[in-house]
Formats: structure tokens, C-alpha cells, sequence
């Protein structure tokens, strides 16, 4: 049985006990929001065999975060991505996905399982397209590696199946068109063969492939907008009714689901999504993409969509796909992922502590009463990225004194706080 059956059945699994521990929040609570869909605990039980420490994810724990790797045709290798794995992992990153579309992918992915304690996603589809052309995809082809992929232990699969082939026409007045690699693929094939989604098609086997080991369900959103200007049109929310479709039916045959959600959304329409979303697929937990605020800073988007990602947190998403300072510009190097990694913790540890989760805040305090007592090597220990701060703090050479170089000792008002407090 997969961790919602099991939770629907009235029992506490090992999985659940372990996610309520992290958490330090009931286990019956862990097993309620898993039994009504919101929570989801990504374990294939390939995976629980290795090295696999599960998550839970959804609105009542902390906000997860998700760091995408992976080769491409023009660079990188499975040295280099275990290498980033091994820096997401460093820097708190709660899920990896594997997003290779270039050399031996099932060595690169198998090595990643092997690795890595937090659970892996992929795009089945991207392996399917190798060496062959889209409109050469089969029912079969989705189905093998589908199956191929969930024995191999990957957690959750991201499976583009709302985007139906009548959304298409409505897709027209976009200025950046299809800009999921997933989507634009599948768009491609139903022209081709002037027929419906073939993920769609073969949902319900798909359904039964995964419930096997329990790999979890992360509906792809084909149709995201790629730029402010197509945000909440009539193409990104005639998907998401389908995908709340989708997510009903996937429940009814016992497998857990995620939603995934956009990509570029103006500030003042973050809200929105979150609640439609919530309302429209039953408060399944929402996985997104930023979303990115503003289209105008390439080289700084994961700054762009951390500011967008800590108010989808606050308004109702539970898992955050990290956008790194490469986005739209190439494959993402070590540096970036680290660089993607702290700015997402920062969002989601911001939205956690805003929505008054349960000892979100205690860390800040911490970190405050160390820096106002002048605690340097506290304060530095308390950091997110302790690395960095230090290097900062220690870059003029200054030893442990009660001042730091931006105001000097006679003018540091912490200095003089501390002072104060003996009077």
C-alpha cells in the first residue's frame, strides 16, 4: 500500500513518524493531511532501501525546497552533477531533480538515487525523446520508462497530462508561447498526430505504474507562463482544471500527488494563483516554479523569484523550485546552485516564520540575541551560509572585536546597546 492508503486506512507508517519527528509535530497530524491529500511524503520504496531519509511536504510542516540538476547534450557530466548534488545537500536543499537530457542518463540517475539521502524527481520524458524525434513517441515508449524509471527508485515524476490538445489554440495571444520543454514537446506530437495528449491517454495505467512503488505524482504545468504578460490567462487555468482533474483520479487509484505551478507572475497576482490552485485541486500540495516578479534581470532571477516564491509560500504553496542567477541564460554551475540553494531557503524560511509554523522564528531570535551581545563566533555559527559570513567578517582581519568594519568601535550602536544594558 503507498503512504496515502496507509494513511486513509488509519495507519501511522514508519515514513510518517519519521516526517512528524523532523517536524516536531503530531504523527495522527502527519497522517491526517496525507489521508485527505494535502501532505505528501515522496519515498519510493526502492529508494527507502538505500539511503532515502523522507520529507513530508505540504501546508501544515515547513516549506520544502527543490534544487533541479542535470546533464545536457552541450555540458556537464555525472561527475559534475553529483557534485552539485553534494551542494544542494550542503545547503539545505530538501529535494533534487534530475532534469538530464544528455549522455548516459540512466548511469547519471542511478548514481543520484545511490547518493542521495533527500528524494529525487525526474521528467520521464525527457529520456523518452533521446536519440529519437517527438513525433516518434509511443504509449509504449511512456509507459517502459515510466515503469524502468519508478523500479530505479526515482520518488516523483513530473507528468505533463493537463495539457490537452483543445488548450492549444488558446495559446495564441502569448508573447512567449509553450515555454515548458514538456509541454512544447507534447504540443508538437498531438499537431503531429492531430491527436489528444498521450499522457492523458495513458493516465490511468501511469497511475498504476507508480502506486507500485509509491512514486509520487508532481503534475507538470506544460502551459506555465514564461513571461509577466501571459500570467493567469485562459491557457494556464483551462490546464489547471485538468490537472485537478488529474489529482482526483490519482487519489482514486491510490497514488500521492503534487501540483506544479507557475513560472513568471506579476506580485499582485501571486495570491491568486495560490488560492485557485487550492480551491480547483482539493488543496493538493502546490510545487512552484518562483514564480519570477519581474522579466528585466537575467543573471539575477534567483533573486527576481525568490521575492515571488516567499509570497507563494505565505499564500498557500508548500514546495519551491529553486531558480538560480543562470536561469534563461544556460546550464546552472556549481556556484549557481549553491547560489539557487541559500536564496530559496531564505524565501521559504521568510514565509515559514510570516505564517507562525512552529519554531520558524526560534532561529532568528537566536542568531539576534548572539549578534547583540556581540557573540561573533555565534552569530557566525547561527548563519544560514556561515562560510560566506565569515569569509565577510574576517576579510580586513579583524579579530574577535566588538565592533565590525562598517561603523568602527566609537560609532557601533550595538557597542553602545551592550553598554547600555549595564547602566
Amino acid at each position: 500500500m503507498t503512504q496515502i492508503e496507509q494513511a486513509k486506512s488509519g495507519k501511522i507508517t514508519d515514513q510518517m513518524r519519521q516526517v512528524a519527528e523532523k517536524e516536531t509535530v503530531d504523527a495522527e497530524l502527519v497522517r491526517q493531511e496525507t489521508a485527505a491529500g494535502r501532505l505528501v511524503i515522496p519515498a519510493n520504496t526502492v529508494h527507502l532501501r538505500g539511503r532515502l531519509e523522507p520529507i513530508g511536504i505540504g501546508r501544515a510542516l515547513t516549506t520544502k525546497i527543490n534544487a533541479n540538476i542535470g546533464a545536457s547534450p552541450l555540458d556537464s557530466d555525472d561527475a559534475n552533477e553529483l557534485r552539485k548534488l553534494d551542494i544542494a545537500l550542503k545547503y539545505g536543499a530538501d529535494a533534487v531533480m534530475d532534469l538530464s537530457t544528455g549522455g548516459d542518463v540512466d548511469r547519471c540517475r542511478c548514481n543520484l538515487i545511490e547518493h542521495s539521502p533527500i528524494p529525487l524527481g525526474t521528467v520521464p520524458m525527457y529520456e523518452m525523446i533521446i536519440d529519437k524525434t517527438v513525433e516518434e513517441l509511443t504509449y509504449d515508449d511512456i509507459l517502459d520508462t515510466c515503469r524502468k524509471q519508478a523500479e530505479q527508485g526515482v520518488d516523483f515524476f513530473t507528468i505533463h497530462a493537463g495539457l490537452l490538445r483543445e488548450h492549444l489554440p488558446l495559446i495564441e495571444s502569448r508573447i512567449a508561447g509553450i515555454v515548458s520543454r514538456g509541454g512544447s514537446l507534447l504540443a508538437e506530437w498531438m499537431l503531429h498526430h492531430n491527436k489528444q495528449n498521450p499522457f492523458y491517454e495513458v493516465f490511468d495505467e501511469l497511475c498504476e505504474i507508480m502506486r507500485e512503488n509509491d512514486v509520487c505524482f508532481s503534475l507538470g504545468d506544460g502551459l506555465r507562463p514564461g513571461c509577466l504578460a501571459d500570467a493567469t490567462d485562459k491557457a494556464q487555468i483551462a490546464e489547471l482544471r485538468t490537472l485537478g482533474e488529474l489529482t482526483k483520479r490519482a487519489w482514486e487509484k491510490g497514488c500521492q500527488v503534487m501540483v506544479e505551478g507557475p513560472g513568471h507572475v506579476p506580485f499582485d497576482q501571486i495570491e491568486y494563483n495560490m488560492k485557485i490552485q487550492q480551491e480547483i485541486c482539493e488543496g493538493a500540495p502546490f510545487y512552484v516554479l518562483g514564480p519570477l516578479v519581474t522579466d528585466v534581470a537575467p543573471g539575477y532571477d534567483h533573486i527576481t523569484s525568490a521575492i515571488g516564491a516567499t509570497a507563494a509560500a505565505y499564500h498557500g504553496a508548500a514546495f519551491l523550485c529553486y531558480v538560480t542567477p543562470r536561469e534563461h541564460l544556460g546550464l546552472p554551475t556549481e556556484d549557481d546552485v549553491r547560489q539557487g540553494v541559500i536564496a530559496y531557503k531564505i524565501a521559504a524560511h521568510a514565509a515559514d516564520v510570516a505564517l507562525g509554523i512552529k519554531g520558524a522564528r526560534d532561529w532568528d531570535d537566536e542568531l539576534s540575541r548572539a549578534r547583540a551581545n556581540l557573540d561573533w563566533q555565534k552569530h557566525l555559527e547561527l548563519a544560514m551560509d556561515t562560510e560566506t559570513a565569515r569569509a565577510m567578517h574576517d576579510e580586513k582581519h579583524l579579530p574577535d572585536t566588538d565592533h565590525c568594519t562598517m561603523c568602527g568601535k566609537n560609532w557601533c550602536s550595538v557597542r553602545i546597546n551592550k553598554e547600555l544594558r549595564k547602566l
